[in-house]
C-alpha cells in the first residue's frame, strides 16, 4: 500500500529513512516509488521500484560490492571460489578418502 493511500492529505516528495540515516523510501506525487534495505554497514542491499525491478547486492567484509542480481535476471559474481582436493575434503571432514562420495546437485 502506498503512503498517500494510508493518509488523506501528504505532501509530495516523501523520504522515509531508518535509524542509521539511510534512505529507505522514496515516493512522488505520481506514484513512482523506490524502496531500499541496507546491511550492518550502510551498504544498499535491495533496491525495488514501482515498475517492480529490483536488484540484490552482497558485499565482502570491506565493503566491496560482490555480488550483483537484477530483475532483469543479469548476474555479476566476484565471490571468491573454494577449489579443494579430495584428500584436503577428506581431511577437513575427518572422513577416509575412499568413503567419500561427490554427489551433483
Amino acid at each position: 500500500m502506498k503512503i498517500k493511500e494510508l493518509f488523506r492529505e501528504v505532501k509530495f516528495p516523501i523520504y522515509l529513512y531508518d535509524k542509521n540515516g539511510n534512505k529507505i523510501y522514496f515516493e512522488d506525487s505520481n506514484g513512482y516509488w523506490a524502496k531500499q534495505e541496507y546491511d550492518s554497514n550502510g551498504n544498499e542491499i535491495y533496491y525495488e521500484n514501482v515498475s517492480r525491478y529490483w536488484i540484490k547486492r552482497k558485499y565482502d567484509s570491506n565493503g566491496n560490492q560482490i555480488y550483483v542480481e537484477d530483475s532483469n535476471g543479469d548476474i555479476k559474481d566476484s565471490r571468491p571460489k573454494v577449489e579443494l582436493t579430495m584428500d584436503e575434503i577428506a581431511k577437513k571432514f575427518n572422513v577416509p578418502i575412499d568413503q567419500l562420495k561427490i554427489k551433483k546437485q
